[in-house]
Order: structure tokens, then C-alpha cells, then sequence
């Protein structure tokens, strides 16, 4: 891997099209493509799904130590069970803003995401990576679009789903996010030091991929480019 820009981090708000640029640019450089936020919608949906208050912590790093050995996988199946189909709901992104206020979890899943980050190789995207995951990352991104265009989007995917979207009500839902996210006490979301900001609103995804693609390859030394 010393030949490839090591670790991409991309960060920000939901809708503003992380997962889809995050996974096609990973596809572009072979590299391994990590949702962190899919990690946090585990853990709420099987938080939700088991009883566990969103605010008892003992609970919940109880919860983060028996789910460890399988988010390291990053695979989404939690004991055999496939988990990516029922994280996708707009339910399922309220319960993982919720958990993510919770230190323990946050310490939990930092610690996992690193780990998955050793010997590079990764497209990684969440809402802290740039900012405390991987700082030291050599790209680091903060995608951001209009919130009612991240609304849009947001609802089509889930649409596509088989969901019946309200989509005033995710747009006020996004809204409540961004705020949580913007003012929790740990790791808040925000642009990490030395990272390239990317307004998606008027872009396709071909161009949103295409432009990280040519900043990834101009981190690359001139003589390694492919």
C-alpha cells in the first residue's frame, strides 16, 4: 500500500451524499469502503430493539463490548444476522443520532475505527473521521449541501426503499440532527482541520466522485501516480 494515498476520510451532515461518493470512490482506488454511521445505526436499532434506554450508559457499554468482535467486520451482520436493510429507515438515523451522544458508545466505535483504518487502504466516512478518527488521514473531505436538497435526496432513498416519506418531516427531522450533531459535547460535527470543503447541491455523483478522485490522486507523489 505504499504506493497509494493511504486513508481517505470524508466527513458531514446526512444527505449531503457521503455513503454514494464515499463508495464509488472507493471503487475507483481499490480501496476498502467504511460507513461508520451504518455502526452507530446498529447500535440503536439493537439498542431500541433490546430495551436498552438511549441514556444508560452501563447499558449500552455493555451493548458496545458483546457487539465489538462483529462491527470490526464492518460487514453489518450482527450473530449471522444481516443488519443492512433495517438501518436504513429514517427511524433508524433518529436512533443513531441519539446513540452518538453517548460517550461510551463513541469511544467504543472510535477505537474500532481505527483499528480498521491500520495499513490503509480505506475510503472512510462518518462525521468525525477527519476530526478524530484519522486526523493524520493525508485527504480529508466535508461534503455539505442546501438541507432541503439533503431532505430530497434522503427521501428519494428511501423511497427507493419501499418507504412512505413525509418529506417535511425528515427535512425538520435532518434539521434536529444537524443540530445534535453540531453542539453534542463529544465530536461534534465540523470541518476538520486542513480538510477540502465540497458543496454537492448542484452536483451529480459522477462529478462528486470524479472530483475526489482527481484530489486523492494529487496527494499521490508525481513519480507514483498511476
Amino acid at each position: 500500500m505504499s504506493e497509494r494515498l493511504s486513508v481517505v476520510a470524508i466527513d458531514g451532515p446526512a444527505g449531503a451524499g457521503k455513503s454514494s461518493a464515499s463508495r464509488g470512490l472507493a471503487e475507483r482506488l481499490a480501496y476498502r469502503y467504511v460507513d461508520t454511521g451504518a455502526m452507530y445505526r446498529v447500535v440503536g436499532v439493537l439498542a431500541a430493539e433490546r430495551g436498552i434506554p438511549l441514556d444508560d450508559d452501563a447499558a449500552l457499554g455493555a451493548l458496545m463490548r458483546a457487539l465489538a468482535p462483529d462491527l470490526e467486520r464492518a460487514d453489518l451482520r450482527v450473530g449471522g444476522r444481516d443488519l443492512s436493510g433495517a438501518i436504513r429507515s429514517a427511524a433508524a438515523g433518529e436512533l443513531a443520532s441519539q446513540v452518538s451522544t453517548r460517550t461510551v458508545v463513541r469511544e467504543a466505535l472510535v477505537a474500532i475505527q481505527r483499528r480498521l483504518g491500520i495499513g490503509g487502504g480505506v475510503v472512510m466516512e462518518g462525521r468525525d473521521i477527519g476530526t478524530v478518527v484519522l486526523p493524520d488521514a493525508p485527504l480529508k473531505v466535508f461534503l455539505t449541501a442546501d438541507p432541503r436538497q439533503r431532505a430530497h435526496r434522503r427521501a428519494g432513498d428511501l423511497r427507493a426503499a419501499g418507504q412512505v416519506i413525509d418529506e417535511e418531516a425528515l427535512a425538520a427531522e435532518i434539521e434536529r440532527r444537524d443540530r445534535r450533531d453540531r453542539e453534542r459535547a463529544d465530536s461534534p460535527l465540523r470541518p476538520a482541520e486542513g480538510a477540502r470543503v465540497l458543496d454537492t447541491t448542484a452536483m451529480t455523483l459522477a462529478e462528486v466522485v470524479d472530483r475526489l478522485e482527481d484530489w486523492a490522486r494529487g496527494c499521490l507523489p508525481p513519480e507514483k501516480s498511476p
